[in-house]
């Protein structure tokens, strides 16, 4: 029987240990629900010491609710957010943005490599007029890690958030994958978000289960999220479990640590696939382009991964999890460098 080793996606890792923990510390608690328990309230302060300025920390289910709950925060219904042509909100969250901000539209910009530039930006909104007839520009959303599994530094995101700014639009980080960033970069999270109004901060993908963290840099947005976030069905009655996930990922550096593993999966399967790299390898998402029947000869081996870019170009995208087994990352490396 054929082992199957699975590089689809980070979704599919499991639970890591100290987050099962936590939850089973919290499960015989007594405590008042909807937010007003002992974990809950511990979400502020843990998160404006990791970035080093105040913020309001409110968890939601899913990094779609995480995202689409921000936006409506920072977006009008007449509104438009920029983001990048491949962006998680545009192409993987079935309308959800434009769902709970009432109406405002994604408006695309293409970028090498997965980011966005102002010149780009400027380039691609460059007949948006911004009159009484078209949606008014309000937000600037960018991916860290991006949908190419790279990386903006902090001086890509200041400039970034200096543009936005000269413009009047604020500023959200869609973060699912922002543990793989920082690991990427040393581990300076703060300066990753210096200038950001809102961050969707990724649990899910890195060894969490069921909790992702809405974080706003301008406080005052918060009591807008408690109302959007309640009406949206986010909000769990026994919320404790939620902000128990995200403390135990948080708080003894576990984030960090499930991201440089799975991070450094990823730079085998790199280095196995030199030259046929699509991206640089910058997270835990390796693209690369495959030899006619490549595809077919690494899934008759046990290799689960999914097709990418157009149909019968050969691309595949390969994702290392935080509990990939390190056996699993040397088999498909050494199949890769096989050709």
């Amino acid at each position: 029987m054929k082992q199957l080793a699975n590089f689809m996606s980070d979704n599919a890792a499991a639970p890591c240990p100290e987050l099962l923990a936590a939850m089973a510390a919290a499960a015989p608690a007594q405590t008042a629900g909807y937010d007003s328990d002992d974990w809950s309230s511990r979400l502020d302060l843990l998160f404006a010491g990791l970035f080093g300025r105040p913020c309001a920390v409110l968890p939601v289910a899913t990094g779609t609710a995480a995202n689409a709950l921000a936006l409506a925060c920072l977006v009008p219904p007449w509104g438009a957010v920029a983001c990048h042509t491949e962006a998680h909100i545009q192409v993987d969250e079935c309308g959800a943005p434009e769902f709970f901000t009432g109406g405002a539209k994604l408006l695309l910009c293409p970028g090498d490599h997965g980011k966005l530039t102002p010149p780009g930006i400027n380039a691609a909104l460059a007949s948006h007029r911004g009159d009484v007839h078209q949606v008014q520009m309000a937000a600037l959303s960018i991916t860290q890690a991006t949908e190419c599994g790279t990386v903006y530094r902090p001086n890509e995101v200041a400039a970034l958030a200096a543009h936005a700014r000269a413009q009047g639009w604020r500023l959200h980080m869609d973060g699912a994958r922002f543990a793989n960033a920082v690991a990427y970069l040393g581990g300076d999270a703060a300066a990753l978000v210096a200038d950001v109004d809102a961050l969707s901060f990724g649990c899910i993908k890195n060894g969490g289960l069921s909790a992702e963290a809405i974080v706003l840099f301008d406080t005052s947005l918060a009591d807008q999220l408690r109302w959007r976030r309640k009406r949206a069905g986010q909000m769990p009655s026994k919320g404790r479990f939620n902000a128990a996930q995200i403390i135990a990922m948080v708080e003894d550096g576990v984030w960090l640590r499930n991201a440089a593993a799975a991070n450094a999966g990823a730079q085998v399967l790199a280095a196995a696939a030199a030259d046929r790299l699509l991206y640089p390898v910058e997270a835990n998402e390796v693209f690369v382009q495959l030899a006619p029947g490549e595809a077919d000869r690494l899934r008759a081996q046990g290799f689960l991964f999914y097709d990418w870019g157009a149909a019968g170009s050969n691309e595949a995208r390969l994702v290392v999890s935080w509990d990939t087994p390190a056996a699993a990352v040397e088999r498909l490396a050494a199949a890769l460098a096989a050709g």
